[in-house]
């Protein structure tokens, strides 16, 4: 099998090229990455190229799949670029391997496709759903916007393409420790003191009424898109490890202190960190965490068979150690040392204001 990978330097990038790399059904991987490792190891041939601006026409040609994960996250102040390059060049690798043959399709959604958890506004008990949840997201983030968007038109696609099999992974939070750099950068900024979040040194954490979400390591994500090259399924499988995660689990992880603090607060403070270029995550995607459903996995246990290895706090606890200890990994995205000295080149970029 000869499987082609968009966004194959990231976090789930990395976790599937280590889970191909131990399948000997699979004999050829081809990485496309804007910025391809500078020294590349074996095992990978690398294509660089913008999802957004390249035709992947001629890259994916002769290949048995792809697995697309390409995802803009940053500039967050920017939507209509994000938009620009998770959807329309989302949609335009999908027709670049519709046009060149490809017979399996494997795209990255998310558990932030989904319509707001049932009890979002405290009125019904909390269910896991499974992956007939309505996919309407949140509107008001774009990241939430653009994934729903994506399943949306993902259903004209594959009725257009019924012989191109497709499968949908929709994973919770994906951690790991090589990508904790990458995500302190993305979701947390430069300010943040990343020697700090460790078991032990913050005193007390927020106790937001409703906060809890599920996480999955990334290595668990890359044996899903294993099982689902290597088999016949098709569809929606939501991805997620257990126990479900809310602030007293994160505390007992941090060895922190509760201390309740009202929503409206801490989405406040979190809205003037945004718009005054501190930290890169916006609050429109701190309310759509706060409507996540828990998904039920049953579907890719039965069907994919596919079981994570890692707990949510095993997940979370590797992400906690990657940020105490960097090791990073070997692509230009998940480097610790891709913000420049003292984090400047961060700062200079503008947080949250460039990709």
């Amino acid at each position: 099998m000869r499987v082609v990978v968009t966004g194959a330097t990231g976090n789930l990038g990395a976790g599937v090229l280590r889970a191909l790399a131990r399948e000997p059904g699979v004999g050829s991987v081809v990485g496309v990455a804007r910025r391809p490792p500078p020294d590349p190891g074996p095992g990978v041939e690398w294509v660089r190229a913008d999802v957004a601006r390249d035709d992947l026409t001629d890259a994916l040609r002769g290949a048995d799949a792809l697995v697309h994960l390409a995802w803009l996250f940053q500039p967050t102040h920017d939507p209509v670029l994000t938009w620009r390059v998770n959807v329309l060049g989302t949609l335009a690798v999908h027709r670049a391997a519709a046009e060149a043959g490809v017979s399996t399709v494997v795209h990255a959604s998310s558990v932030g496709a989904y319509s707001p958890r049932p009890d979002a506004d405290g009125s019904t008990a909390d269910h896991p759903v499974g992956e007939d949840w309505p996919t309407h997201g949140w509107p008001g983030a774009a990241y939430t916007r653009e994934k729903a968007y994506l399943e949306r038109a993902l259903d004209g696609w594959e009725a257009e393409h019924p012989t191109i099999r497709l499968v949908r992974l929709r994973p919770s939070f994906v951690f790991g420790r090589e990508p904790a750099v990458e995500q302190r950068r993305l979701f947390a900024g430069p300010f943040v003191p990343q020697s700090l979040v460790r078991p032990g040194r913050i005193p007390v954490l927020p106790d937001v009424p409703g906060l809890r979400f599920q996480t999955v390591h990334s290595d668990d994500v890359g044996e899903a898109v294993r099982l689902a090259l290597l088999g016949d399924a098709r569809g929606p499988f939501n991805l997620a490890a257990d126990p479900v995660v809310d602030t007293k689990a994160l505390a007992g992880l941090l060895r922190a202190r509760l201390v309740p603090v009202p929503r409206a607060a801490v989405r406040a403070g979190l809205a003037a960190a945004w718009y005054l270029r501190l930290v890169p995550a916006s609050p429109g995607l701190f309310d759509a965490v706060l409507r996540l459903p828990v998904m039920d996995t049953a579907r890719a246990r039965d069907v994919l068979g596919w079981t994570p290895r890692r707990s949510s706090t095993e997940a979370l606890s590797a992400f906690l150690d990657g940020l105490a200890r960097p090791t990073g990994g070997p692509t230009p995205r998940l480097s610790p040392d891709a913000g420049g000295p003292a984090r400047a080149g961060e700062i200079a970029s503008g947080v949250g204001g460039r990709p």
